[in-house]
């Protein structure tokens, strides 16, 4: 570890295999495609094709950054190194604000699946239990927190797994015992076409479903405490390709071709559920609950661990107060993770008290922080790839395809995204980034005072020499 850093390598190869294959599964896959469906029909496929090879583009340049300099911080320390302590104090701070929010978001829809199966606890007992819980398992140690997602993860991985193969025997009439009377390929394009609300769709559909891919970067987060950080990243970025492929694009694929888009069951129970049942498997409602639920928990887990791990970088940079950078005997730091969750627990209790108000407000105020976080990472690589090759070109073990023209391409998709959400009433798109713009300016408008205020300061981690590697 980073002489000075108390941060364990308690993360072992096989969790953050799991993570890396489980941080693109998040719970809105399940929950949110049959909007995504509802808007651009089959050429859904088509949405998710364009926001999974972003993802797959960014990943490459925080891999390549991530790789030669493996850090709790990840992209907030890239970009404080490359860009400026600015950089690294805003993105930093905007990420952990998103993910406290996710708590809350999360922990609310694991309460009411939850509160379903057993009423006689009210649905915010639920979300203070799942928290609870949680905490727990986040302050034992890193080790125990690499464990529970490593089960989460597999979960979600198995049983997207399974609904893909089962979907295809059903699309292609071998499977047994059942008669899916809809299932076809035939389904892409016999109702109004492949894309029957027009190409216009493609791009509403991006912006409902971008923010399910929000989570790819948490490897190279958990990389700083694991046994082999270089390779931790190297292999997760690697194999982001086929893990969106499989999972996004092959799971959709499925549920389109088993039924016709405009099904009513879709938008009624929503999509994996629908697709289930058009099998004839008892149960689907329950079993996908079940699973919705393991994602909420996985996502939960994972929030806590990546807010608590930039709140602590952010501390280690002087950028949060010093009690963020201190860890207990078993390497967890504590303060972060307890700051973290304080702030997740009063967002959950907004959200009974003002859901229509306040807690929406926290909602549309951190939804676009994803796409600047992208933007950020493709700045930092535009600047780290110089300085790497001036002071240390052999870190460069994985390199952004096509440099400097493919990081600039993907630069100008993610703003031209942003831009077409400034235009986008229906979805609350424009709410969604002129509200995290105001929050984004607010935490820049403090980083340049603070910079003001106190100009110098000890180098960072990021900043160790170059027969040194930093990780974590």
């Amino acid at each position: 570890m980073t002489p000075g850093s108390g941060l364990q390598a308690g993360l072992k190869n096989r969790h953050l295999s799991m993570i890396a294959i489980g941080g693109v599964i998040g719970a809105g896959l399940f929950v949110g495609s049959k909007a995504g469906i509802a808007t651009a029909g089959p050429g859904i496929l088509l949405s998710y094709a364009l926001v999974g090879t972003l993802v797959v583009l960014v990943m490459r340049m925080l891999g390549e950054m991530s790789a030669a300099n493996p850090t709790s911080g990840s992209f907030s320390a890239h970009a404080d190194r490359a860009l400026g302590r600015w950089a690294g104090f805003s993105i930093g701070w905007l990420y952990w604000f998103f993910w406290v929010v996710v708590l809350a978001v999360e922990a609310t829809a694991g309460a009411q699946i939850l509160e379903g199966w057993i009423p006689d606890i009210p649905q915010w007992g639920w979300a203070l239990i799942v928290m609870i819980v949680l905490t727990a398992t986040n302050l034992v140690s890193v080790g125990s927190y690499g464990e529970f997602e490593f089960w989460f993860a597999g979960i979600k991985v198995v049983a997207i797994g399974a609904f893909i193969v089962v979907g295809l025997l059903a699309v292609f009439g071998v499977l047994p015992g059942v008669d899916a009377e809809k299932a076809s390929f035939s389904n892409l394009t016999s109702h109004g076409g492949f894309l029957p609300h027009g190409p216009g769709a493609i791009l509403t559909g991006v912006l409902l479903v971008v923010f399910s891919f929000m989570g790819s970067e948490i490897a190279t987060l958990a990389a700083g405490e694991s046994e082999d950080p270089q390779r931790a990243v190297t292999k997760s970025t690697n194999s982001i390709i086929w893990r969106i492929g499989v999972f996004y694009l092959g799971s959709i694929l499925v549920v389109v071709s088993l039924l016709p888009w405009d099904d009513k069951s879709i938008a009624k129970d929503g999509s994996y559920v629908a697709a289930l049942d058009s099998l004839g498997i008892a149960h689907a409602g329950e079993i996908m609950n079940f699973i919705v639920l393991t994602s909420v928990l996985s996502c939960l887990n994972s929030g806590m661990y990546t807010a608590s791990r930039m709140a602590f970088s952010l501390g280690e940079r002087g950028d949060a107060p010093k009690a963020f950078a201190r860890v207990n005997s078993r390497g967890v730091p504590m303060t972060a993770i307890l700051a973290s969750v304080v702030f997740g627990f009063v967002a959950v209790f907004f959200n009974y008290l003002s859901p229509d108000k306040i807690f929406l407000f926290l909602v549309n105020s951190s939804g676009a922080v994803a796409l600047f976080v992208w933007l950020v990472i493709c700045f930092s690589q535009l600047r780290m790839r110089k300085i790497l090759q001036r002071e240390a070109p052999e870190k460069l073990v994985v390199k952004m395809w096509l440099y400097p023209y493919l990081t600039w391409a993907t630069a100008l998709m993610i703003v031209g995204v942003l831009v077409y959400m400034l235009f986008d009433t229906e979805h609350d798109g424009r709410e969604t980034v002129l509200l995290s713009l105001m929050v984004a300016a607010v935490v820049l408008a403090i980083a340049f005072v603070k910079q003001k205020l106190t100009p110098s300061r000890p180098a960072p981690a990021a900043e160790a020499p170059a027969d040194k590697v930093s990780v974590g």
